[in-house]
């Protein structure tokens, strides 16, 4: 029987295999740069392997998360800046083990497109990779899937997977957090991953172009500015727990801000109090604020405001926690105590954000 001439390729159907071959090879490097103890940097396997042993634990209880960037996707899609977004992937699940008090030992990152492009998905990986060097985790596999049909051509979609260890008996919050523990909070980079659904309703009605300087960072484009990744509080956070040991709980604050994370680590009887007037709040908040209209209640919820992370300490402890924290770069500020529980309410704000001095 003769051969048929017309018989469809998988390339037909718009799926490159060497497109990902070639992400392979220009990623290898990379993900080599992100070896710790315990991990094989090496990529082709059917699956990452961890020596937990290697790594330096004895009774380790394992912590894992998952999540994704969200709608922030849009603007770097919009934008052609795919630099930091690979670094808000890996830190909305590394900054989330941290607060059980868990090392990140390793990330896998799931990568779908419409149309690969080895050079774009590359600038991603390489945000990834930069991501896991500063958490201190291997990055040991991942996988693309392009998907013609379903995502269209310069679309794409992130997912990351993060598994940590903590030595047992050390996991956080503890429960021994008890009313008069103080309160601080760590300075967060920008908007962070969260919101950014509200954002860009917001930047839609502000009338300012992505490619417009920012109004309230005039020596950045407003897209630019929007991208800032993800602060990453792994290191710092780690030794400030291990140095000091008063660190009681510590809460990630992403979507649902303050008042819905803080909540998640406090025992049911407790709440804490704010005072508002000490949050710093960077100047692309006040911009949103104004540009929405947005009531103080829902920014509270919404973002971080300006504090990535919160923590609470034992209250003989704060020079000390706040010193260490100081010399891994981070700047704390201390935004009030723990208190009995009010009503309904876990979180009670005191004063007023200071929403003074955007820019229009």
């Amino acid at each position: 029987m003769a051969e048929r001439s017309n018989g469809l390729t998988y390339a037909d159907s718009g799926v490159d295999i060497d497109a990902g071959n070639r992400l392979v090879d220009l990623i290898k490097p990379m993900v080599r740069a992100t070896a710790r103890a315990g991990a094989d940097p090496e990529l082709g396997g059917f699956g990452g392997l961890f020596d937990l042993k290697a790594a330096g634990f004895r009774d380790p209880v394992l912590v894992a998360a998952t999540d994704g960037v969200g709608t922030k996707l849009k603007i770097a899609i919009e934008t052609g800046l795919h630099g930091g977004i690979g670094i808000d992937l890996v830190a909305m699940s590394v900054n989330d083990l941290v607060v059980q008090g868990a090392e990140p030992l390793f990330f896998l990152d799931y990568f779908a497109c419409g149309k690969l492009d080895p050079e774009a998905a590359a600038a991603i990986v390489a945000g990834i990779a930069e991501g896991c060097r500063q958490s201190g985790c291997a990055l040991i596999g991942g996988e693309t899937a392009e998907m013609p049909g379903l995502y269209k051509d310069g679309d794409y979609d992130l997912a990351g997977f993060a598994v940590g260890a903590a030595e047992r008996g050390t996991l956080l919050p503890r429960p021994d957090i008890a009313e008069g523990d103080i309160v601080i909070g760590l300075a967060s980079s920008g908007v962070h991953s969260n919101g950014f659904s509200l954002v860009r309703k917001i930047v839609e009605r502000s009338g300012v172009g992505l490619e417009a300087p920012a109004p309230f960072s005039p020596v950045m484009t407003l897209g630019a500015a929007l991208l800032t990744p993800t602060r990453l509080y792994i290191k710092s956070c780690l030794r400030a727990i291990r140095q000091s040991g008063a660190v009681k709980g510590l809460a990630h604050i992403t979507g649902g801000g303050f008042t819905d994370n803080i909540p998640r680590i406090l025992p049911g009887h407790l709440g804490v109090g704010i005072d508002l007037a000490r949050l710093p709040v960077l100047p692309v908040f006040k911009w949103l604020a104004e540009q929405g209209g947005i009531a103080e209640l829902e920014l509270l919820r919404t973002f971080n405001c300006g504090i990535g992370m919160v923590a609470i300490i034992k209250p003989d402890a704060i020079e000390q926690v706040t010193g260490v924290l100081a010399e891994n770069g981070e700047h704390a500020v201390l935004l009030g105590e723990v208190i009995p529980a009010v009503d309904a309410a876990r979180v009670v704000y005191h004063g007023h954000l200071d929403l003074a001095g955007s820019s229009a």
